[in-house]
């Protein structure tokens, strides 16, 4: 019966920190994951300046749009009891749901009115809207991101 009972609490000792690891390396995993996502909207905003310079508004439309779909997945890669390990994700995230929600939606917007003026052609209007979603995305980091890893 000793043995038995051993074995039980083995068992359950070893669900137990499987069920752990799981969330700390799907917690790791949303990080990586909207790290990404930053950094593709970061790259994406430098070759839509160089291109808004180069009048290939081709390009800004392309790039606009891939910043707009990123900005609509955004809130999905901020669950809750995401914020620690290796991010600059400040807690006012998830404090502020609503309004990081909005600024999310904000960036969707700017992004897609920047589409359009590129697909338009005016080249006024896209260099407006290229400095409304850098400012969209600014506004954003300065309430939600730090500038250390929370680490």
């Amino acid at each position: 019966m000793m043995v038995r009972g051993k074995w039980i609490l083995a068992a359950l000792l070893g669900a137990t920190v499987s069920v752990a690891a799981t969330q700390v390396f799907a917690q790791a995993d949303v990080i990586e994951k909207r790290q990404k996502l930053m950094k593709s909207n970061s790259a994406d905003n430098k070759a839509i300046k160089a291109a808004v310079e180069s009048k290939d508004y081709a390009t800004v439309e392309t790039k606009a749009k891939e910043i707009m779909g990123n900005a609509d997945q955004l809130v999905a890669l901020f669950p809750k009891g995401s914020s620690k390990g290796k991010t600059k994700a400040t807690d006012a995230i998830w404090e502020k749901s609503d309004d990081f929600a909005k600024a999310a939606k904000n960036l969707s917007t700017a992004a897609g009115a920047l589409a359009a003026a590129a697909k338009s052609g005016d080249a006024g209007a896209v260099e407006d809207k290229a400095k409304e979603v850098s400012s969209t995305c600014g506004a954003c980091h300065k309430p939600f991101r730090a500038k250390d890893y929370a680490e």
